[in-house]
């Protein structure tokens, strides 16, 4: 490794901050690295870093899953649940599967980097966490006691959720204390709306999950917390066949979420995309990690620009510009 090209040694300087000062690795502790053949290189060099800071460092190369939310081969669930820290570089989400929350139930502090890239690494692990952490929490507080959210864009969104009740996820990227889980890079605040309640249209016109950038957007109609109706092109076709694959509950709105990193960028990845400052994004299929009950094998996020955003009426978001937050 003392020979890395200039490319090589970035990567593996963003992987030192991503275990040391985003997962809080300690010397004493072990690492797993899970990873798959699309995204080895940054696996490895999350495996080297991890090396020369914690007491045992270990990767593993599973095959690619097939979707986001898809699970990990049992023999390496079993080493997630039996590690100190876990993060997991993969073409496809482990966020949402039963192998991350079992092992979160342990105590293991679990970070995932769906469809990372060293590009994405550099620019968005380089930012003021501090700064990053004051905006999460102050989305956070303005959505306690919320009963409804609404977002409206000039491009035909307008959609209401319920919420009251529902956990507040505050994911500023910082998983130090165990048992804490969350994306690398992150830079959000989510919640899962009530299954079955949620009502309107959404104008998806940044990327889709598992679509990348979209070539035209894609309107969805959303009828009592189902995607019943979706158009725009190719795209929309493809969006529609993964929905029928996975089943019914796949158009099941599973997330809201507003993105708090300043660093991130509209790239087509969602792992950054859903993180950028001046966006939200609405999710369908598996809600289980965010305290519902819709347990699908599948978890697709939408980005939306320049949002109007209320909750309880009260405009928290115009045009994708915060009001009244003063960083």
């Amino acid at each position: 490794m003392n020979k890395l090209n200039k490319e090589g040694q970035e990567l593996l300087e963003s992987s030192v901050i991503a275990l040391r000062d985003c997962m809080g690795l300690q010397p004493e502790e072990s690492l797993l690295v899970v990873t798959d053949e699309i995204k080895r290189d940054i696996g490895q060099a999350l495996h080297q870093a991890g090396k020369d800071l914690c007491r045992e460092s270990i990767l593993v190369e599973i095959k690619s899953r097939e979707i986001n939310g898809q699970e990990p081969p049992p023999l390496v669930a079993e080493m997630m649940r039996k590690s100190d820290v876990v993060v997991c570089p993969t073409a496809k989400s482990l966020t949402h599967t039963d192998a991350r929350r079992e092992a979160v139930k342990l105590g293991v502090r679990v970070g995932t980097m769906p469809g990372i890239t060293a590009e994405i690494m550099k620019r968005c692990l380089s930012a003021d966490y501090d700064k990053i952490i004051g905006l999460t929490n102050y989305i956070a507080r303005k959505l306690e006691g919320v009963s409804e959210i609404r977002v409206v864009t000039q491009k035909g969104t307008d959609l209401r959720m319920p919420v009251a009740g529902r956990k507040i996820l505050p994911s500023t990227g910082v998983l130090r204390n165990k048992g804490e889980s969350g994306n690398l890079p992150s830079g959000e605040v989510y919640l899962a709306p009530w299954e079955g309640q949620s009502n309107g249209r959404v104008v998806i016109d940044g990327s889709m999950a598992q679509l990348g950038m979209l070539e035209e957007p894609l309107t969805i109609e959303v009828v009592d917390g189902y995607a019943e109706t979706i158009s725009g092109g190719r795209q929309a076709e493809q969006l529609t066949a993964l929905f029928e694959k996975a089943g019914r509950d796949a158009r099941a709105v599973a997330e809201f979420g507003m993105g708090t990193n300043y660093k991130a960028i509209l790239t087509g990845k969602i792992l950054e995309d859903e993180k950028v400052f001046g966006t939200i994004h609405i999710a369908f299929g598996n809600n289980i990690t965010m305290g519902g009950n819709i347990a699908v094998n599948i978890h697709l996020d939408g980005l939306v620009r320049e949002p109007d955003v209320y909750f309880d009426g009260e405009p928290i978001m115009i045009r994708g510009k915060m009001v009244d937050y003063n960083a």
